[in-house]
């Protein structure tokens, strides 16, 4: 009987609700905001819901996440009947002409209140506003001295006009890495930025972590232009960015003292990028951001008998080339234990859409459909990619083409050892030779 009235209870509630709530509607406001969660345990913490240009969005916020909804003006009655009153009791929405507020007790006592609005009440920004700005992570006012050097935002903060497109593509490449690092627990960060050129990003990196995350970071660029590299450390310098360092040399032969947690490859052409991505493999680092380009060495190799028509006409050939060499790249991470994503980005140089390639390791390795599907596409377009060769060198693959050339190379280069040498000795020289053998 206790259960009867209590669903009865919460049906009259219901009912009560749903004339309030559409008198609400009917006011089509701009903002409606539900809080006051009846457990603090539940999984919803509160509910704001937007008005968009013929729609609403719902915005569904947890402990730790936001999930959005767009929802139709028929069901806004219904979707929050959704949530009120099992698991919210209070409501506040806002019209252009008036505030509206619902509050149930514990009891089940419904209160309503509507509150014309004057001319010069305090109210929130209407939601349009939104819709007509968009909130970046970069925000136009915040005087971001980079962003002044490089002349997309003047001296008092905002943008220049014709740097729009710019500043949408920074905040783009910055929103693409805050989705990896936004939950990230840790207070300190090391990262690499292999082939970083001018360094505009770097520095836009770097003042994201410190004074947007408050991350501590010790951040490297490594470029081979001795001039750019003379520039970029004293850029770092006048900024006070004194966790940034600049250093001249080579990708592949790059050592750190200590493991990168973060690696970043934004200009790194052609198989740089496979050595840079080869590194962050071995350092196990935590996040790989990398926009690959002029990718040559899939196209030299590309040939095959079954699918030759993918290679007769040449601005196919090098786009199949360039497209091959990025899939493999995803899915050698992939089996290495990365969690991959190829993404569409525009980079600062008014070039083509570039993929970027996001990766965050999450430990789930050894996939071995991934290598699979690697070494099938090798065969078919007799194929050799850096990061393959590099991998494998390094004891890191277990698939069967794999591991049948492996066991060739060794047997190969034990028949060249010398007689005398202890297996210590000849198994050190094999090491080093399949690692020239990936180079090649």
């Amino acid at each position: 009987m206790e259960n009867n009235r209590n669903q009865t209870d919460l049906e009259k509630i219901k009912t009560i609700l749903a004339g309030y709530l559409q008198e609400i509607m009917d006011a089509r406001p701009y903002k409606l905001v539900i809080s006051k969660p009846v457990s603090k345990g539940q999984e919803n913490k509160k509910i704001n819901i937007l008005l968009k240009k013929g729609y609403y969005q719902v915005e569904r916020y947890t402990k730790t996440q936001v999930f959005h909804e767009n929802l139709a003006f028929s069901r806004g009655v219904s979707r929050c009947i959704d949530f009120m009153p099992e698991e919210f009791l209070q409501m506040n929405a806002w019209s252009e002409t008036c505030e509206f507020s619902i509050l149930i007790s514990r009891k089940g006592k419904v209160s309503w209140k509507k509150k014309n609005l004057q001319e010069n009440s305090t109210k929130p920004q209407a939601q349009m506003e939104h819709n007509r700005k968009k909130q970046y992570i970069l925000a136009e006012g915040e005087i971001i001295p980079p962003l002044v050097d490089m002349g997309i935002f003047t001296k008092d903060g905002r943008v220049a006009a014709s740097m729009q497109d710019k500043f949408r593509q920074i905040n783009r490449f910055v929103e693409i890495v805050d989705d990896a690092v936004k939950n990230l627990d840790r207070d300190c960060l090391k990262i690499v930025d292999f082939g970083c050129g001018k360094s505009y990003l770097t520095f836009i990196l770097y003042y994201y972590f410190t004074q947007i995350r408050h991350i501590k970071v010790d951040m490297t660029g490594l470029d081979l232009k001795e001039t750019v590299i003379d520039n970029c450390n004293r850029a770092a310098e006048k900024y006070g960015y004194t966790g940034l360092h600049f250093e001249m040399g080579d990708i592949n032969g790059y050592k750190s003292e200590k493991p990168a947690d973060m690696v970043i490859t934004l200009h790194a052409c052609d198989t740089a990028t496979d050595y840079a991505l080869f590194h962050a493999i071995c350092w196990k680092a935590g996040m790989i951001f990398s926009v690959p380009c002029c990718q040559h060495e899939l196209n030299k190799q590309f040939s095959s008998d079954n699918l030759s028509l993918l290679g007769r006409y040449g601005i196919v050939k090098e786009r199949t080339a360039a497209l091959m060499t990025d899939a493999i790249r995803a899915n050698l991470l992939e089996y290495c234990g990365y969690k991959t994503q190829l993404m569409e980005f525009v980079d600062l140089e008014n070039t083509p859409k570039n993929l970027l390639i996001r990766a965050v390791r999450h430990d789930a390795s050894g996939k071995e459909q991934y290598l699979e599907e690697v070494e099938n596409l090798m065969r078919e377009f007799h194929f050799s990619p850096t990061l393959y060769r590099l991998l494998e060198a390094e004891g890191m693959l277990c698939g069967r083409s794999s591991r049948m050339r492996r066991r060739s190379q060794i047997e190969s280069l034990n028949s060249e050892t010398v007689d005398g040498e202890t297996e210590f000795q000849k198994q050190e020289m094999v090491h080093s030779k399949l690692q020239d053998c990936a180079k090649e």
